[in-house]
């Protein structure tokens, strides 16, 4: 159950999930933006957190005990992509523990089975070509895909380091993620989005087309939600537009009044 993680600043605590392919290196400068106390792990498979991947289930319940072990009962939790399918079955399992709720870009999975068959062979064929070809080889392919096509309009240092943190993982490490946390593998949660009691804030890029319509319907799905996009991001809003995305995300753990849960 061991994970690399680090906590920074003063206040009330927020659990912060990467994506795959990312860190706890994700959330760089962030903590000048959010005046909370920030816990921010490397995921099972990335980073510094050398154990691979259990399904998202296993997860959620790893990082609860990661939490209680580090003196949080309950806490404020966002996710990015694959790290916000981790912390929607986090907030799923474990409500009591959930103050709140920030999903950055993600879904809570496909919704029959046939979906869900056909992604987990792309997945499995994804991470074998992974372990065959290389980490490098394969960051070259995925920075080519459309859903980052926008974050080539970013300066090149963040380019640089972006893709500097991709290619610090492990062929195995992100291997072991796709097959037991990828889409394919996951339950889908779209039934179980009217049980999060917690509030839920929804963030997408308005050049994001898919996980824009994705919102729209969890939006209609969550009984406390608010959905903000951002005009002119893609899919990693928090690199696009750190400082935007930092006062959005501020204002909403703000409004939470020390973290009671409410609809407002």
């Amino acid at each position: 159950m061991t994970f690399f993680y680090q906590i920074k600043g003063e206040g009330e605590p927020v659990l912060l999930l990467h994506g795959f392919t990312g860190s706890s290196f994700t959330w760089k400068g962030l903590d000048e933006h959010l005046p909370f106390q920030l816990v921010t792990p490397d995921l099972a498979g990335h980073g510094q957190t050398s154990r691979l991947a259990a399904d998202l289930e296993t997860e959620a319940g790893f990082l609860k005990k990661m939490m209680s072990d580090a003196g949080f009962s309950s806490f404020h939790l966002v996710g990015y992509s694959m790290g916000g399918r981790l912390a929607l079955a986090l907030a799923l399992l474990y409500p009591e523990a959930v103050r709140s709720l920030v999903l950055e870009s993600t879904s809570p999975g496909l919704e029959n089975e046939e979906e869900r068959a056909a992604r987990r062979q792309s997945d499995e064929k994804l991470a074998q070509q992974i372990e065959q070809e290389g980490v490098a080889s394969f960051v070259n392919f995925w920075e080519s895909i459309p859903m980052f096509a926008s974050q080539k309009e970013l300066p090149m240092a963040v380019q640089q380091e972006v893709r500097k943190e991709r290619l610090a993982q492990s062929a195995r490490g992100l291997a072991s993620s796709l097959r037991s946390m990828g889409t394919g593998s996951q339950l889908s949660y779209w039934q179980q989005l009217q049980n999060l009691t917690m509030p839920v804030l929804l963030l997408t890029g308005t050049r994001d087309e898919k996980f824009t319509h994705i919102a729209r319907r969890m939006s209609e799905c969550v009984p406390f939600c608010e959905w903000i996009q951002f005009d002119g991001a893609g899919h990693a809003i928090h690199v696009e537009q750190r400082e935007k995305f930092g006062t959005i995300v501020k204002t909403f753990l703000l409004n939470q009044k020390g973290g009671q849960q409410s609809g407002n």
